[in-house]
């Protein structure tokens, strides 16, 4: 039986009750280089006290978890994200893997392939350092310009983990023609492209390349919903055409909001996570897409890419 692992405990999708899993949003981020002496240092009590309500507002308007995306790299905190669940009483889904170069922290370019695999699975099998928490799944990324040495390493790491665990790879990818290259690196360790999230999928033009990953079998990710107007319109389009296409129930839709930044005064100002339920699902229903057709984008998906 496929369970979401959480924050709070395993999950069974009856368990989460009707309300949309939100696939792609943050709590903690901190952008100021992997090796930066103060990657990640803030005080718990004060990422609760700005985070934990916005989730609550989440909670309050149905939404029933949220995966958050924030790898080694760019300042996950795990023991955080716990603090603020409990807060909140809302699940959080949390990820192992790395963030792309050059945010890739110096111990990770001396690994070795075998080890961050090994590194990787012991974070989704058994948890993440002291904190209790399990990884659910694994975040990558990759530059504009192609896969560099390092993140191929990452990447087949990666690969090996997702083989030994059923764990879902999700990568920041912007340019399509990178995520094939991806695709093709993985699939030289036996890594099936259904277990693969294209994130950020929205910003490729060539929606050839949207066709071509989902016959592939890839989830595609639309997740700036809320950015802009514009943003909402593009995702719009690209969800009607997904699902007069064919491929709906590939389809992950989110906001790529939050989040505590310890780099910022106070941890900066925060976007709400309601969005996508209080503005976008609204337009769809307009729009013509059924509520069984959201239920799908926004319930069954997720829960689908990122359970084991």
């Amino acid at each position: 039986m496929a369970k979401l692992i959480t924050t709070l405990g395993d999950f069974q999708l009856e368990d989460l009750g009707g309300g949309p899993i939100l696939p792609h949003e943050h709590v903690f981020v901190d952008m100021r280089g992997a090796d930066h002496p103060d990657l990640g240092v803030a005080d718990a009590d004060a990422v609760v006290a700005l985070m934990a309500p916005e989730l609550a507002r989440a909670r309050a308007v149905g939404v029933a978890c949220v995966v958050v995306c924030t790898p080694v790299g760019v300042g996950r905190r795990a023991d955080v994200e716990l603090a603020v669940s409990r807060a909140a009483d809302l699940p959080l889904v949390v990820p192992t893997g790395i963030y792309r170069e050059p945010w890739i922290p110096r111990w990770a370019h001396e690994a070795s392939e075998a080890d961050l695999a090994a590194w990787m699975q012991a974070e989704l099998e058994v948890g993440i350092g002291r904190t209790g928490v399990r990884a659910a799944w694994i975040k990558l990324s990759a530059g504009d310009d192609g896969v560099t040495r390092a993140e191929v390493k990452v990447l087949r790491a990666a690969a090996a983990a997702s083989l030994a665990t059923g764990a879902t790879i999700g990568s920041h990818t912007i340019r399509g023609r990178v995520a094939l290259d991806q695709l093709t690196v993985a699939a030289k360790v036996g890594f099936s492209p259904d277990h693969f999230i294209w994130i950020h999928a929205h910003n490729e033009t060539d929606l050839g390349l949207h066709s071509e990953m989902a016959a592939r079998g890839v989830w595609l990710e639309y997740d700036a919903i809320g950015s802009s107007d514009e943003s909402d319109n593009v995702i719009l389009s690209l969800v009607q055409r997904a699902l007069a296409n064919g491929y709906g129930n590939q389809v992950l839709l989110s906001q790529d909001r939050g989040w505590y930044d310890p780099a910022k005064p106070g941890g900066g100002t925060p976007r709400s996570f309601a969005h996508l339920v209080t503005t976008f699902l609204p337009r769809l229903r307009e729009s013509g897409v059924s509520n069984r057709q959201i239920d799908q984008l926004t319930r069954l998906n997720p829960f689908r890419a990122f359970s084991r």
